[in-house]
């Protein structure tokens, strides 16, 4: 009964695929494809995220990762639910239900992209750090390697799990049995692992040793739409003699047209000649300019992290990743390696471009839903709290913390984009769910 109800639960969660048709993709979807494809070791990306998609598709169909994705969201959230004592297949499926068709959860599940594997950041670290002794020996290994690989899937995941291994410490003192040392340690332990994977693959793709070869480059463009890194620019240049000083007063303003417009400096020389992986070749100059920028306006630099970071806490809506925009270069030739799915893709709602206007009506419960949310999780724990039940609050600390890091992660370091904090802000009504449910026995 109990695998029963995972099973169904991750399809709940997979719905807008059935309504697109296919699952949901992005543009980045065809670069995790290309990883292994083509192959090619992307620049801009882990080399995670599309060996998972392999180790399911093997050239036949993309649904089978998508329904893997769903299988381990809703595994996850069966364990936390059964290490917060309040687990039932007939809970999960109703809490499964819940989140399918009131929160974001769905669109993030249901779309191709290491988005949704946050998930094995957050609850693995509950499960991990505070709940260990409520796992079997297999469902310990198997947490262990989803935190693992979930954690080095996306950059942006370090940071917040780093955070997430200081916040589970601090909260072993409120979990039954807990100590500090050992849920700092086995906290710990997937994001030492995802590290150690993170260099040897760059070191095997890129040939260096880093757990971001080129990530410079990502921090230089933030840098450059803030301010402090075009101020640095104008500063030093032209004596710098750097490759950017051709750009010095008129550099991109939005950082995602200085990644990847075709117009940016960073993709096109100042004669009007196209560079070739412009991103990896920009990275040395990058970390210098970097480097230089943090020493002269350290106060800017931090001010524009934390108000991008407070932007991207806002940011929460669904269907900016439904678009089928650059789908037909992004993607497409990419399922010409798959072609079985590819009559499938064509005929879906996304690759027609008619998915946005179809899956709108969905969304309006979303924000309500949210709003609801806190009052609703505060009373919960409250009164788990007054009958001596302290795990919903270390759930709730948890997920308010990952909430934050994961704001400042993807909205400070790189750019606000409500894919980002859409991909997280669901664990808030399942923690406050979880906090009105009656403890079982």
């Amino acid at each position: 009964m109990k695998t029963l109800a995972v099973l169904l639960g991750g399809l709940f969660l997979l719905w807008p695929a059935a309504l697109n048709g296919y699952p949901l993709v992005f543009t980045d979807t065809g670069g995790f494809l290309h990883q292994t494809l083509g192959p090619l070791m992307i620049w801009d990306k882990p080399w995670i995220y599309g060996p998972l998609l392999h180790l399911f598709h093997w050239r036949v169909t993309l649904w089978a990762p998508l329904l893997a994705q769903g299988v381990l969201v809703s595994w996850l959230l069966w364990l936390a639910l059964r290490a917060l004592g309040r687990a039932s297949p007939l809970r999960h499926l109703g809490i499964c239900a819940a989140l399918a068709v009131l929160t974001t959860a769905p669109w993030s599940t249901a779309l191709l992209m290491p988005d949704i594997l946050v998930v094995a950041v957050v609850l693995p670290a509950l499960l991990l750090g505070l709940g260990w002794e409520g796992l079997s020996r297999a469902e310990r290994v198997g947490v262990f390697l989803a935190a693992l690989l979930g954690t080095a899937s996306h950059l942006s995941f370090l940071p917040l799990a780093a955070g997430l291994v200081v916040v589970v410490a601090l909260l072993a003192r409120w979990w039954p049995g807990a100590r500090a040392s050992g849920a700092l340690v086995r906290t710990a332990l997937p994001l030492l692992g995802a590290l150690a994977l993170l260099l040897g693959t760059n070191r095997i793709g890129h040939g260096v040793w880093s757990v971001s070869p080129h990530g410079s480059t990502f921090l230089l463009a933030r840098l450059i739409a803030d301010g402090p890194a075009a101020r640095t620019i104008a500063a030093r240049c032209p004596e710098a003699g750097w490759y950017l000083c051709a750009w010095a007063g008129r550099l991109p303003a939005d950082s995602d047209d200085f990644l990847w417009r075709e117009y940016s400096p960073m993709n096109r020389d100042a004669a009007g000649h196209a560079r070739f992986l412009g991103g990896a070749l920009l990275s040395p100059e990058a970390r210098i300019i970097v480097g230089e920028t943090l020493a002269r306006e350290p106060g800017a630099v931090l001010l524009a992290v934390l108000g991008n970071g407070l932007r991207q806490l806002g940011m929460v809506r669904a269907g900016d990743t439904l678009m089928a925009t650059d789908l037909d270069i992004a993607l497409r030739p990419r399922l010409l390696d798959i072609p079985g799915d590819l009559a499938t893709y064509d005929a879906g709602l996304q690759a027609q471009g008619r998915l946005p206007a179809v899956a709108e009506p969905f969304f309006w419960p979303y924000l309500p839903v949210l709003l609801l949310t806190l009052p609703l999780l505060g009373f919960g724990v409250a009164a788990a709290w007054r009958l001596g039940d302290r795990r919903p609050a270390c759930l709730a600390v948890i997920v308010l913390a990952a909430l934050l890091g994961n704001a400042l992660a993807t909205g400070g370091l790189s750019k606000p984009h409500h894919r980002y904090q859409a991909r997280i802000v669901w664990l808030l009504p399942f923690a406050a769910l979880v906090a009105v449910l009656p403890r079982r026995g």
